[in-house]
């Protein structure tokens, strides 16, 4: 029986959603089976770079099983060889003249069975004639380097793009003025985001009704249903995405990605279903990666404070240019790099380039870009107090934003909500026992210990839009919320983003208790179906709770004024005479006189006012006015061992501030998640690449994640400044802790080493990194 308690905003309520997952019980796409469905697998590039001269496929389609062998050739012969990317740029979807990057798919196998499909992608010779590769966007740049989109049009170099942002002027005048300029060069390396579940779908093209069931693993089924239908030319009515359960996204699944268009092209051309599901390799090999910036940085100071920033900032785009990022913003949000401080002028200039690698650089977990910038800001900010000769901490509270300068304006163009940026510092340190940390380390260093203590103070920028400058592929990031309430009280929720295990199904009916006095348990929340639920734009870069979230706050005020009027109907009063006591309406002055929403909610289909129409339910797309901006401070603690440069975290205290929370215990879940995710980055995660081009990260042998023996323990703390704009007040959480912790990491070790000189050093932070340091130093036992 449902808790007649309602408990809405600031309580933890057990998450709904994991009485099926800790049973087994979830549905994903690879558990999706339908009568008469196909198999298929895909043939990838071994070369990074090579012209194709032929393909011969005789063999597999000879094959017992093998219904069909598709090649880009075949492809073309109906305009879906290339497609758009998310970026504006065009993806090959089988290759067809060359291959750009190792893993790139090169045909693809329909068999009745998987391990026919297997086994007939072995029987393929494909005749490559290999081309110089490049993997860096420095030889992509460079004079007489080989020309990896000669596909395009007037492409006569690798050059993406060129992006601006700030004033140019104001900045050069700013340094010309200074009396210190701290320079760094850093590198926030490849990675990926490897969720559980690799990509996968199965379309199911009907060949007697024409339309088109793709059950696909998706953060955004509306935009994938949009897009499906530019490239397939199938009629968007006719097409229905279906995102299931999905066991993890983290970026990784916003991009379209080939197998979903050739699977959906050859149920189309076959007429019965076709599974893909991707295996590993080729989840980490071909699929979006993140990061991939070559940033440097200037710092103008002057009397101690930070007059002006410069930036310098070179992206590796891979081979299509098919990163999830606003349209009008070439290199994400990144122009958030100005972070926590009250810096006057600023200036950041990037370009992207194009290497044979794998496309698609992806919000992974982070709002388009925003951890690069946070971890540019926060090392520049840490060399700087070093340079100076100053305590880090004290110099980023001199020159935070201060709670009476918001709203802020940043000088390249942000205007933050809502911060105590001081607050949440001094919480983090007395966590942390800054000073006495700091006696301690000096009465180390004098006994030949190596202690590091590292600090990162980060603002994010997340949920967009507003629409009037935020789109994907032209697609307006609003987003929607439809509320029906049923004649008994019970409720129904359908949203336009889709949970990849961020608590949906909890949070969203915890907003609705809030607001409207149903209990959670009466609430079901239902995303990812396209023929059930408002468009919306998904979830990705934080951007649920400010927008889905706001939008399910907006609808359920809605129905409760309409509740409101029937209400005073029932109780033979006026709506002035009412107030709202969750979940009842009582009349002033007399609080045992009223109705429950349930009440109401009975009386919209059975006992109405004259001339209002039945019903209690209705649907509302969310622009929001502005971003909302969730800032923090974290602190860690490590010790480094002289004798093998490894290094280990004491302490890690981490004290966020992302609004209103409305499941403390889910918001400190994601935080948990996303500080092992920054210890990775930081320790281990990498995707790399030798010089021919081969990606050294392909499995999970190479590509290092973290388990519970290597993750560090976390200390959380949180401040709370609701953002003004929202709804609820919330700001959203989901990346803070990838946004700050790889800096404060990176600071820690540094700051073990910097009495010595040692100022940089580049992520993944491995042992014999370290350790070549302390030897160059002298400090390696």
């Amino acid at each position: 029986m449902a808790s007649t308690e309602v408990r809405g905003l600031g309580h933890s309520v057990e998450r709904k959603e994991d009485a099926r997952f800790i049973r087994g019980r979830g549905n994903y796409v690879d558990d999706v089976v339908l009568p008469g469905m196909l198999h298929m697998e895909l043939l990838r590039s071994p070369y990074a770079h090579a012209r194709i001269k032929s393909i011969d496929t005789a063999a597999a389609s000879a094959l017992p099983g093998v219904v069909a062998v598709v090649t880009g050739e075949l492809m073309a012969q109906h305009n879906l060889a290339w497609m758009p990317t998310l970026s504006g740029d065009t993806q090959a979807v089988l290759a067809t003249d060359k291959v750009r990057f190792q893993g790139q798919e090169v045909a693809a196998v329909i068999a009745e069975d998987p391990y026919v499909a297997k086994d007939a992608l072995e029987l393929i010779e494909v005749d490559y004639e290999p081309l110089q590769p490049v993997t860096t966007p420095q030889q992509s740049l460079a004079e007489g380097a080989p020309l990896i989109r000669d596909d395009k049009e007037g492409q006569a170099d690798n050059h993406v793009y060129h992006w601006e942002a700030g004033d140019k002027d104001a900045t050069d005048k700013a340094f010309a003025e200074a009396d210190k300029v701290v320079e760094l060069d850093t590198f926030y390396p490849r990675c990926h985001p490897s969720p559980l579940e690799c990509c996968g779908c199965v379309a199911d093209v009907n060949p007697a009704t024409g339309k088109a069931t793709i059950y696909m693993t998706s953060q955004a089924p509306h935009a994938h249903r949009t897009l499906f239908a530019i490239v397939a030319g199938l009629p968007e009515q006719n097409i229905r995405i279906i995102s299931p359960d999905i066991g993890g996204g983290f970026g990784n699944k916003v991009p379209i990605y080939p197998g979903y268009v050739i699977a959906t092209a050859a149920s189309l051309l076959i007429g019965r279903p076709v599974k893909w599901i991707e295996d590993r390799t080729g989840n980490l090999i071909s699929t979006g990666f993140a990061r991939d910036y070559h940033m440097h940085g200037e710092l103008a100071i002057k009397g101690g404070k930070f007059t002006a920033l410069r930036v310098k900032m070179l992206s590796d785009q891979g081979a299509f240019y098919a990163d999830a990022q606003p349209t009008k913003f070439r290199a994400g949000l990144f122009h958030i790099v100005t972070g926590s401080y009250d810096i006057p002028a600023a200036h950041v200039e990037t370009d992207g380039a194009y290497t044979n690698k794998a496309p698609g650089g992806v919000a992974y977990r982070c709002s388009f870009r925003v951890t690069e910038a946070s971890y540019l800001i926060e090392r520049l900010v840490q060399t700087a107090a070093y340079e100076l000769g100053v305590d880090p901490a004290e110099l980023r509270k001199d020159n935070f934003i201060k709670p009476e300068q918001f709203p802020y304006l940043s000088a390249t163009g942000f205007e933050y909500d809502s911060g105590d940026y001081d607050a949440a510092m001094d919480l983090c340190l007395a966590k942390l026992g800054y000073a006495e940390l700091r006696a301690e380390q000096a009465k180390a260093r004098a006994e030949g210990r190596l202690l590091g203590i590292g600090l990162a103070s980060f603002t994010e920028v997340v949920g967009a839009g507003p629409r009037h400058t935020y789109d994907i592929a032209g697609l307006a990031m609003f987003d929607s919320a439809e509320l029906r309430i049923h004649p008994t009280g019970k409720a129904i929720l359908k949203l336009g983003v889709k949970s990849q295990g961020q608590g949906h199904e909890t949070t969203f009916a915890q907003i609705v208790a809030e607001e409207l006095g149903i209990p959670p348990e009466d609430v079901e929340v239902q995303e990812g179906d396209t023929d059930n639920t408002p468009y919306g734009l998904g979830t990705y870069a934080s951007r649920s709770t400010p927008t889905a979230g706001a939008a399910t706050a907006v609808i359920s005020r809605k129905l409760r004024a309409k509740a409101k009027a029937i209400a005073a109907h029932l109780l033979e009063c006026s709506e002035d005479d009412l107030e709202w006591n969750a979940p009842r309406f009582t009349v002033k002055g007399a609080p045992d006189r009223g109705v429950s929403i349930q009440d109401t909610a009975f009386a919209a289909y059975t006992n109405l006012p004259d001339g209002m129409e039945a019903g209690l339910e209705g649907v509302t797309y969310y622009d929001p006015p502005n971003m909302t901006f969730p800032f923090g401070t974290y602190a860690v603690v490590v010790e480094i061992d002289r004798g093998t440069g490894a290094w280990k975290p004491l302490r890690v205290v981490a004290v966020d501030d992302c609004g209103v929370r409305i499941n403390p215990m889910i918001v400190e879940g994601q935080i948990h998640g996303g500080l092992t995710e920054g210890y990775a980055i930081a320790a281990m995660e990498l995707i790399d690449f030798d010089e021919d081009g081969n990606c050294i990260g392909s499995n999970f042998m190479d590509y290092l994640i973290p388990t519970a023996w290597e993750t560090p323990h976390f200390e959380l703390g949180e401040t709370v400044t609701p953002s003004p704009h929202h709804p609820i007040g919330a700001k959203g959480v989901g990346e803070s802790a990838t946004v700050g912790s790889p800096a404060a990491y990176v600071n820690a070790i540094v700051d073990a080493l910097a009495h010595a000189g040692v100022r940089n050093l580049e992520m993944p932070v491995t042992p014999d990194k370290v350790w070549a340091a302390l030897n160059e130093v002298g400090l390696a036992e």
